[in-house]
């Protein structure tokens, strides 16, 4: 599952404080439009088409839940508050910034104004070896050539030269001592949204709770009382085979594991949803099985009001979900925070999300990381 479109961007400038320039650049784009998660060296070429001083160029590879055509007018917007002004009639010419869109997803775009890949990308050095820099195992959607035939077959002669390798800003984005987060939260809090965007961004293995293939989901909703035990209990299995697969098969290629979920909200949910006989039951089953069931380095609990997770669970618009009535809602916020109170050995952090969107505002996603990495270097 992809929980983020991916971009290559190429950066230039031939005026000014040229590193200077272009750093700025990069970190205006990770703090306000994308996340930047890779950051190629920085190249020295010749001015191309016209008589000027040579440029420094670099790529950077972003990652954001914008369109291509949202993606570029934020970038146009950068470029002018970083002192460059296009025209109609500019062609080639010496500027403070340029930006482009090179790459999206594996999408061939055609627009009055947005071309993608772009056009004569093929026939830059100071394109393509900043390109391979971030996506050594890129492919050209048309062409159907990767990045080392695009090398080898450009027309371009001119030297492009490694100046030095720049800084990536989310590398200053650690999470000390964390092989497995947990993230979790009532319905509609955004957990997966969240949790994915981090293992995107951070190179971690994502563990997804699998909800939609309950078969006892839709039926709970529609009858409460009578499908609550089959729920509860279905999902507890699933839950611990979920991780304890996951977490004994870890990637060797990932950083860390992250989840949408922990088994620990069984029990929470279960106390909902179950009569006081049902749930000593299950509690006693619950037990047995939680011992056996791996333990997150960091248990992240996102909190939203009422009001604002029924806007959300309106917005995804899943049909079994539009009768959860608010008191349910509820009990859920009261038995999360209740369950956390009484936690002894689990590092918990519980973030405020309401008013936030950290899907779609870069600087909210930010204060999220920013949170997490500040509670995990307190430890």
């Amino acid at each position: 599952m992809k929980f983020q479109n991916e971009a290559i961007l190429s950066l230039g400038s031939n005026q000014g404080d040229r590193q200077q320039h272009i750093e700025s650049c990069i970190n205006h784009i990770h703090n306000h439009i994308a996340t930047v998660v890779r950051v190629s060296g920085l190249y020295e070429t010749p001015s191309w088409g016209f008589d000027s001083d040579d440029f420094y160029n670099c790529a950077i590879m972003v990652h954001t839940h914008k369109s291509a055509k949202v993606l570029l007018d934020e970038i146009l917007k950068a470029e002018i508050e970083a002192g460059r002004i296009r025209t109609e009639e500019e062609g080639y010419s010496a500027r403070s910034i340029d930006i482009d869109i090179i790459a999206f997803n594996n999408q061939v775009i055609s627009e009055t104004d947005l071309i993608v890949p772009h056009p004569r990308m093929q026939d830059r050095n100071f394109v393509l070896y900043p390109l391979k820099d971030v996506s050594p195992g890129w492919e050209h959607p048309v062409l159907k050539k990767d990045i080392d035939a695009l090398i080898a077959q450009s027309p371009d002669d001119s030297n492009c030269k490694l100046v030095l390798q720049l800084s990536n800003p989310i590398s200053d984005i650690v999470f000390s001592g964390v092989n497995y987060m947990a993230v979790e939260g009532n319905i509609g809090a955004g957990k997966t949204s969240l949790a994915g965007r981090i293992a995107e961004d951070f190179n971690a293995k994502i563990v997804l709770e699998r909800f939609a293939d309950n078969p006892f989901l839709p039926k709970f909703y529609k009858e409460p009382a009578r499908y609550a035990f089959s729920l509860e209990m279905s999902f507890l299995a699933d839950r611990h085979q979920q991780l304890s697969d996951d977490m004994s098969q870890l990637d060797l290629f990932s950083d860390f594991v992250v989840s949408d979920y922990h088994i620990f909200k069984s029990l929470i949910f279960a106390k909902v949803t179950l009569t006081e006989d049902e749930y000593r039951l299950y509690q006693k089953l619950f037990d047995i099985i939680n011992k056996e069931t791996p333990k997150p380095d960091l248990y992240i609990y996102l909190y939203r009001k009422t009001d604002a997770l029924l806007q959300q669970i309106k917005q995804r618009g899943r049909s079994y979900e539009q009768d959860i009535q608010p008191d349910y809602l509820n009990k859920l916020n009261s038995g999360y925070m209740e369950y956390i109170r009484l936690q002894k050995d689990l590092n918990i952090l519980v973030i405020d999300v309401d008013g936030l969107d950290f899907v779609n505002n870069q600087q909210d996603y930010l204060t999220v990381l920013d949170t997490i990495k500040q509670h995990t270097l307190a430890d």
